[in-house]
């Protein structure tokens, strides 16, 4: 018999931890090969984690709610055998450091230098500290006393990734006290003081007044949460303003559909329209397929689009459509169906949320006439399509300018402008909304 590492898997590029929402085995489980025996959170969607090989579960390493960077074994399994075996803690008994009596030489040295801070473990005075947490406090240079005084938000206090480098950045700008290093000065033998936690004074309670309900965000609207701020705070945003002539496509549209769902037993939206429009643009202004690496622009050769999808539960959550400039009509519907489809079933895998180089929201589905997208890093546009509408408009005409009934629809859209200057930005935006009035009616299936 062996033991079998279980590691958090790679779950895309840019991806570096995930949070352990569920153990479905516990320690002394069996469990067969690419059986699911947890299920993990990220930013972008959840998944299972299946069991890389058949065996009985020997330990757990990891609790539920804890965040785990990439790459770490989070469980054991032994192999060999599918017999049952004595459980093991489902989670590591945190290390309790007791005090060592410590005798220094009896004469100090001149000009000694100041020890190197020693590694740290898992076992902090009562709690937890995650591979990630340690990684970061190692490197600079902070001791597990000194670790010990780091207020944790994550779960029973935990110091979570966020805690340790708000704390390493108040350390440098000097709004924190460090530890000082050791002096090798005499000293009499005696017990060292393990320093407590600083207590932090309980909030005062907040009174809302009137007759409230307090909801608590659940952890997928946290993330979208925090991940706008970030968005906010990483790009300037500028949004443009047109609006379309959508007539062409409209009567299209409702002249097609029911002959398209029979023929391809799927339905025609509009978002593979506006998807197509969109891609011929993109290839007419290659920078708006771009991110930013510092100072660095990568321009994307891939056309990965990006399209927001309203969840059962009211938050959104953004699939892709992989290289969507290589697919006709008929192969944009179906994906653009089977993403939001699955997106609505929780059945996305990672691998579908993954790699967007632009983005596409419809704030119309709500009855909206237009809106102001907040840019989805790291990308560095976003456009937004309003409710179609029926308006009178001016129509102008070889006869002469005339007033007529016809199907208009604002778009917007907010890009970086670090790298997206106003003339791009508008261009590109005027160019959508002309290849959308431009749409020929009597185009063939």
């Amino acid at each position: 018999m062996a033991l079998v590492d279980l590691v958090m898997p790679k779950l895309g590029e840019s991806i570096m931890e995930a949070t352990i929402l569920k153990w479905h085995k516990q320690p002394g489980d069996t469990v067969a090969q690419d059986e699911t025996v947890l299920e993990i959170a990220t930013d972008k969607v959840d998944s299972e984690v299946p069991s890389t090989a058949a065996g009985v579960i020997e330990q757990l390493l990891f609790a539920v709610n804890d965040v785990v960077p990439i790459g770490t074994v989070i469980a054991k399994i032994r192999t060999g055998s599918t017999e049952a075996v004595p459980a093991a803690p489902a989670v590591p008994t945190p290390v309790i450091a007791t005090a060592v009596p410590v005798m220094q030489e009896a004469t100090a040295l001149p000009n000694n230098k100041p020890t190197a801070t020693p590694a740290l473990s898992a076992g902090g005075i009562g709690r937890f500290y995650s591979p990630l947490v340690l990684n970061i406090a190692t490197s600079e240079g902070i001791g597990l006393a000194e670790l010990e005084t780091v207020a944790g938000t994550g779960n029973e206090g935990r110091v979570t990734k966020k805690d340790i480098l708000e704390y390493v950045s108040k350390r440098k700008s000097g709004l924190t006290q460090t530890q000082t290093a050791v002096s090798h000065t005499v000293m009499p033998r005696q017990e060292v003081v393990i320093p407590l936690a600083k207590i932090e004074p309980a909030p005062l309670p907040v009174n809302y007044g009137g007759n409230v309900e307090i909801i608590e965000m659940d952890r997928m609207r946290k993330l979208i949460a925090d991940h706008m701020v970030r968005s906010k705070h990483t790009s300037p945003h500028v949004t443009s303003f047109t609006e379309a002539d959508v007539t062409n496509l409209v009567l299209w549209r409702d002249r097609v559909k029911k002959e398209f769902e029979k023929r391809e037993s799927t339905k025609i939206t509009y978002t593979p329209l506006f998807i197509e429009a969109i891609v011929r643009c993109i290839k007419k202004f290659p920078l708006i397929n771009c991110s930013l690496d510092g100072t660095n622009i990568i321009v994307k050769k891939d056309i990965n689009i990006g399209m927001a999808t309203a969840l059962p539960s009211g938050n959104l959550i953004v699939p892709v459509i992989k290289n969507a400039d290589q697919f006709n009509m008929v192969g944009l519907a179906k994906q653009v169906n089977q993403l939001a489809d699955a997106a609505r079933q929780g059945k996305l895998k990672v691998d579908d949320t993954q790699g967007g180089t632009f983005t596409l929201t419809n704030v119309g589905t709500f009855g909206s006439l237009m809106g102001t997208p907040i840019i989805n890093q790291p990308q560095v546009a976003i456009l937004a399509v309003g409710a179609i509408k029926k308006r009178p408009v001016v129509v102008e005409t070889p006869a002469g300018d005339s007033i007529a009934i016809r199907h208009m629809m604002y778009l917007s859209m907010s890009y970086d402008h670090r790298i997206v200057d106003g003339s791009l930005g508008a261009t590109f935006l005027t160019a959508v909304a002309k290849e959308l009035e431009s749409f020929d009616p009597g185009r063939e299936l």
